[in-house]
């Protein structure tokens, strides 16, 4: 039922190009990576019955959520109309779309990116248009500069490193660290941020021992840096997840030794990673599936697409809420007014301008500098901070 649901949706998508409105309304283009031209040949849907690619599922599932909100938005009567575009169009690519007549009028931008080649065009439309573009997902800034109306949901990874560095330093000033890192040019820009921080603060700096392994290291070589007799507060200082994934279970399957291992925002999104140990990560979503709000969407869903939503569906929801409401809220101002607090859905957001060079009167961009430490032990979520 689930997969019959989808490919209608997707067929409805290929001939929709919008949720047209019939009068006029303050206008919000969506943008996401459906790849529907890899579904559809012509009008004929050419998949037959094997099962959705994964690399359709997001986009989808960031269309269910932008269209649940659209619903919610629309018995709540808020003047929107609601336009969507899929980022992986053959047939009509994004320098196309952004010629149109139809999208020049926009007052908004909620996009899911998954390249950071496709970015730029589109901020620079917003920054043509001077109107707010809400960036929800990795790959974050795109090289994006001197655009104070492009805002990133998702940090930046420096971001990330600075809360990981401030949440040691806090918790725990003066235990002794492992830092755990693979070969690598992200790595070495981890590494470095760690460094760096470590040299700037005005505390004692952290005891931090590096510890590079290779892609292809053995539970001893890890554990030759442990001690059984006390706690080891271990960072894991690479995104790669399959590294990530190891240096866990080389730790969690030693009963000896007794760690919280401290990891990537990428950790995020595996839902299996960890179910032996005791992890934290950091993320700018924080989804209590358990909450009035929560469980609604989770029902809708069900109702329409027999199935349970992903994050992404929670991701596209609260976006096109939040920042649709904003938007009848401020109009021209909206940019103003992307931190406020009284509509909260999930998450808190504290955007922030971001200069490269401190000299410079236009911020780069603006960037949410909130986030969300969370436990898990035993796959299960502990704590939220």
């Amino acid at each position: 039922m689930y997969k019959k649901n989808l490919y209608l949706f997707l067929w409805m998508l290929l001939f929709a190009g919008g949720i047209q409105a019939q009068v006029k309304k303050s206008k919000v283009l969506v943008f996401a990576p459906l790849y529907l031209d890899s579904a559809f040949d012509g009008n004929t849907y050419k998949l037959g019955n094997t099962n959705l690619p994964r690399t359709i599922l997001p986009g989808l599932d960031f269309y269910n959520g932008i269209m649940l909100a659209a619903d919610s938005l629309s018995k709540e009567n808020q003047p929107l109309d609601i336009h969507f575009f899929d980022t992986k169009s053959i047939h009509e690519p994004i320098d196309l779309i952004l010629d149109k007549e139809e999208v020049q009028d926009a007052a908004l931008i909620i996009a899911a990116f998954n390249n950071r080649n496709e970015i730029k065009d589109i901020a620079d439309f917003a920054l043509q248009k001077r109107i707010p573009i809400i960036s929800m997902t990795y790959p974050n800034d795109g090289g994006v500069t001197a655009n104070p109306f492009f805002a990133l949901v998702n940090p930046t990874l420096k971001t990330h490193i600075e809360a990981i560095y401030n949440y040691l330093g806090r918790l725990y000033p003066t235990e002794q660290i492992l830092y755990f890192r693979r070969p690598g040019s992200t790595e070495d820009m981890m590494a470095g941020l760690m460094s760096e921080l470590n040299k700037k603060t005005y505390k004692l700096p952290l005891k931090i021992k590096t510890v590079t392994l290779t892609d292809s290291f053995s539970t001893e070589q890890v554990l030759v840096h442990l001690d059984s007799n006390k706690q080891q507060i271990i960072v894991c200082g690479s995104l790669h997840e399959t590294f990530g994934a190891n240096l866990i279970k080389a730790i969690s399957n030693n009963k000896r030794y007794k760690a919280t291992i401290i990891g990537s925002p990428t950790w995020d999104a595996l839902k299996d990673i960890g179910k032996d140990a005791d992890i934290i990560y950091t993320t700018p979503y924080n989804y209590q599936r358990t909450d009035k709000t929560a469980q609604s969407i989770s029902n809708n869903y069900r109702n329409i697409y027999a199935g349970r939503p992903s994050d992404m569906v929670f991701k596209a929801f609260e976006a096109m809420y939040r920042f649709g409401k904003l938007l009848v809220r401020y109009g021209n101002n909206t940019i103003n007014h992307l931190s406020d607090k009284d509509i909260k859905l999930f998450n808190e957001f504290d955007f922030q301008p971001i200069r490269s060079k401190k000299e410079a009167s236009i911020p780069d961009y603006l960037e949410n500098k909130k986030l969300y430490f969370v436990r898990k032990v035993d796959g299960q979520i502990k704590s939220i901070q």
